[in-house]
């Protein structure tokens, strides 16, 4: 069991940029990967980054948030960020963090893989 906190949510100007943070319970080590979701009202949840926690830290993305989106971790804090740059107001979203441990279903951005979800940040994007 992991309990995940997601912060660092707000409203931002188009162009702007922000940092999430998640912060775990507990060591990872290398038993997970970490996701970040997001979800807008109306749409299905969206995977957007993973990044395994052991040695490496391969990281996945969606096609959509290339190049803008960044997943990263400190293992010594337990915590995943997720820096997005050049905010738009379609990246307005709750965005959730969540744990897989199933490792081999690495690289999945599939809601369903993950078995561990924080309660979400609002990110809201607007002039």
């Amino acid at each position: 069991q992991v309990q995940l906190v997601e912060s660092g949510g707000g409203s931002v100007q188009p162009g702007g940029s922000l940092r999430l943070s998640c912060a775990a319970s507990r060591y990872m080590g290398s038993r997970y990967y970490m996701g970040w979701f997001r979800q807008a009202p109306g749409k299905e949840r969206e995977g957007v980054a993973a990044i395994y926690t052991g040695a490496g830290g391969s990281t996945y993305y969606a096609d959509s948030v290339k190049g803008r989106f960044t997943i990263s971790q400190d293992n010594a804090k337990n915590t995943v960020y997720l820096q997005i740059a050049s905010l738009k107001p379609e990246d307005t979203a709750m965005y959730h963090c969540a744990a897989n441990d199933r490792l081999w279903l690495r690289g999945s951005l599939r809601p369903a893989d993950f078995g561990y979800w924080g309660q979400g940040t609002q990110v809201t994007v607007s002039s």
